[in-house]
């Protein structure tokens, strides 16, 4: 089991930080690292040629190892979730009379992309909400993801887990109803990689993108990505010196190449070496698997279970434990409470936390403890005595 890990953080001890859905605070030996690449450019001498393929080896071999993927060479350096799910969209094999299924009120970049695409192409883009229940809305909400994969759906594009109140989707069941159509599926695990065990093997996704400035520690502006077998012989959205074969040999860079790099290199961004983002993120990724997965979200589990608990005597809504994340989940208000004196109150409390919709999402890591959600709730019970 994991213990407290803050004193490997800078945090303000005047704070109570439950956001790292937001973005995560940084790791002290990572920020160290981003001060000694400043500083290395100093004397350019020392970026040699092989450093610019080492760098990015590096953080392919740290993520691939993160999310169970078969190789280093099947991950590929992308800055931004948007910027990875345009090569997906660039190379989806539908038109019109096709279909696309996603969640409702997702992140706006596992939107647009579709809803882009779907006008260009007359693709029919089907957007599954959440039902408006009290209970048993995950479970409901995955029924309903399920049923409106049919013949015609050719993608389907969800998070591991809701990025605004930790619904948790149900990867294997929708892997296979994808399977029986034809389709592929491509997850967005920014809300979910680095907290939530997340395996290629297992859920056998078609392509997983993810931010690295929330639950992978890194700094942001930094990202990575799976592409599987479908995207193996696609076209990236850029072209870009060292995503092509033998790219190493600065000498010959000259001779141009057809050929891409083997694997999802491809469609890495170009100057993903950058000496000074990818080496943070790389560290970063390297801590959070040396925790493990597994045992960020029992830690998150055991210090939050008792106030949860008192949180739902209080008539706060929570989605049940086997539809959420431990790590991300949504607070619901009973209608005696009001949401802007929630805000207030955590503004004067200095509680930080995130409102999503009508969801009061929280979020918390290793580097909280039980008086970070003890300090949570109390303000909760405050506003239910001055009601009463």
């Amino acid at each position: 089991m994991l213990t407290n890990q803050k004193h490997l953080f800078n945090l303000p001890d005047d704070i109570t930080y439950l956001n790292c859905s937001y973005m995560s605070p940084m790791l002290k030996s990572v920020a160290e690292i981003g001060v000694h690449a400043i500083y290395a450019k100093d004397d350019p001498s020392t970026n040699k040629p092989e450093d610019f393929f080492n760098n990015t080896k590096g953080l392919r071999t740290e993520f691939a190892r993160l999310i169970d993927a078969p190789s280093e060479r099947s991950c590929a350096i992308t800055p931004s979730v948007s910027y990875a799910l345009a090569n997906v969209a660039k190379n989806l094999r539908a038109g019109k009379g096709d279909n696309i299924v996603i969640a409702d009120e997702q992140f706006p970049s596992n939107f647009y992309a579709w809803d882009t695409l779907s006008k260009e192409k007359g693709i029919e883009l089907k957007v599954v909400s959440a039902p408006d229940l009290k209970e048993g809305r995950g479970k409901r909400w995955n029924e309903l993801i399920l049923e409106a994969i049919d013949g015609n759906t050719k993608m389907v594009a969800t998070g591991h887990v809701h990025w605004a109140d930790g619904t948790k989707f149900d990867l294997k069941a929708i892997r296979q109803r994808a399977d029986e159509v034809g389709s592929i599926l491509v997850i967005d695990g920014t809300q979910s990689i680095g907290a939530l065990p997340f395996s290629v093997q297992e859920f056998r996704p078609d392509a997983v993108v993810a931010a690295g400035y929330k639950w992978m520690m890194g700094p942001y502006a930094t990202g990575v990505s799976y592409f599987g077998e479908y995207f193996k012989d696609g076209a990236p959205i850029e072209n870009n010196w060292m995503n092509r074969l033998n790219s190493e040999d600065f000498g010959n860079l000259i001779n141009y190449q057809e050929a891409y790099q083997p694997g999802s290199i491809r469609y890495e961004v170009g100057e993903s070496a950058n000496f000074i983002l990818t080496p943070m993120l790389t560290h970063a990724i390297a801590q959070v698997n040396e925790w493990g997965q597994e045992n960020i979200q029992a830690y998150c589990a055991e210090i939050t279970k008792p106030y949860i608990n008192e949180l739902l005597n209080l008539g706060v809504s929570i989605e049940d434990n086997a539809f959420r994340g431990e790590h991300l989940f949504g607070l619901r208000l009973p209608k005696h409470m009001d949401m802007e004196n929630i805000k207030h109150r955590f503004a004067e409390q200095r509680i930080f936390v995130s409102v999503r919709g009508n969801s009061i999402r929280i979020s918390p890591n290793v580097y909280n403890d039980a008086s970070d959600l003890e300090k949570l709730v109390d303000t909760f019970k405050v506003l239910d005595q001055s009601h009463a």
